[in-house]
């Protein structure tokens, strides 16, 4: 089994969602994550978590983060389309405007 790292992207921040919503939509939400997470079972290796806003650092100096990146999951799978087979019909969808997932294969480190 191979690793990948899920990255949740959304016009909105994670923090904004979070802030902005009812605790009954806030239950709602978390009720559709556990059941997808129960639903996906071993292959969930990291549930994961939100994501606050963050920090670009390069060569040049720091600057705000414009992603989008609002959480992560980290899942195992055969391979990458197996991995995307798990996320297909994912709660992250439900956040509405443009959201979408980004799956990545965690690589093996040479000799290590």
């Amino acid at each position: 089994m191979a690793k990948f790292v899920v990255l949740y992207i959304g016009s909105m921040s994670a923090e904004s969602q979070i802030a902005e919503s009812t605790p009954e939509q806030a239950e709602a939400g978390m009720k559709a994550w556990t059941d997808w997470a129960a639903k996906t079972g071993d292959a969930l290796i990291d549930f994961g978590t939100p994501l606050g806003t963050g920090k670009v650092v390069s060569f040049s100096g720091v600057s705000e983060a414009t992603t989008g990146v609002g959480g992560y999951s980290i899942l195992q799978a055969d391979d990458l389309d197996a991995a995307v087979d798990l996320v297909k019909d994912h709660p992250h969808f439900m956040s509405g405007g443009e959201t979408t997932i980004q799956i990545y294969p965690a690589l093996d480190i040479p000799g290590m």
